[in-house]
């Protein structure tokens, strides 16, 4: 079994070491190393990973906020010097928890327990696991050449332009790059799409009609192909 990884981490050294791990290990497929996140999150866009091996204190974003961010779900080894982040990684079911310095031996057994899993559940191993409400009450968008923070319950409505997305809230205006259909997997069951350039908030409509619906000040149109779903589920809700 052949397994494409990527190591993101801002410390050469750390690079370094486990990159000597994986040479020693011929199932590993490295595909490359990241000391800026930012660089890795485009890197993801493309490629398929099945592992990465993830520091947690991180310029821009951290470790545990960038697994959050992500559209696609590889399999996660947290790489870290700090013991303190040990529970809220585990709540995003993460392979395993490695402490730096990190020995060949404790590497090889995250490794095994990485195919272990794989093993005993191949047909659900790469299924997203499940959110945590205590953790996914946000995203976080690239703009920029940073990531922003943006809680679910800001967002006023997002709207498509082409290749881009933006996030409108009631504050600012955030334009990120991504298909509006792959934007609407990551948001909440309160988000609905009424048209092929607009998602709303639903909590956030204070009124509709057959054809519209508003929020404040702002009138969006209802997409005929979605004119009798959302209406139902308006009505209903």
């Amino acid at each position: 079994m052949s397994i494409p990884c990527i190591i993101i981490d801002d410390e050469p050294l750390a690079i370094q070491v486990i990159e000597g791990h994986i040479k020693q290990i011929p199932d590993l497929e490295h595909l490359g190393s990241f000391q800026n996140p930012l660089k890795a999150f485009e890197f993801l866009r493309s490629t398929e990973i099945e592992l990465i091996f993830l520091d947690i204190q991180m310029p821009f974003i951290s470790g545990i906020d960038f697994v959050e961010s992500l559209n696609t779900h590889p399999k996660v080894i947290f790489t870290t010097a700090h013991r303190k982040y040990a529970l809220e990684s585990y709540e995003l079911e993460v392979v395993d928890y490695l402490l730096k310095p990190i020995s060949f031996s404790r590497f090889f057994k995250a490794i095994n327990k990485f195919k272990n899993l794989y093993q005993a559940n191949p047909e659900t191993f790469w299924e997203p696991h499940s959110p945590s409400p205590l953790v996914h009450d946000h995203i976080y968008v690239n703009s920029n050449k940073k990531f922003i923070k943006v809680a679910f319950d800001q967002i006023l409505y997002i709207e498509s332009l082409k290749d881009y997305v933006r996030i409108c809230t009631a504050e600012k205006k955030i334009i990120t790059k991504g298909k509006i259909s792959e934007f609407g997997k990551r948001l909440t069951p309160a988000f609905m799409r009424i048209h092929r350039s607009f998602i709303v908030n639903t909590q956030k409509i204070t009124a509709f009609n057959a054809v519209q619906i508003e929020i404040g000040s702002k009138v969006i149109s209802i997409g005929r192909a979605y004119r009798d779903d959302v209406i139902q589920s308006l009505k209903g809700s």
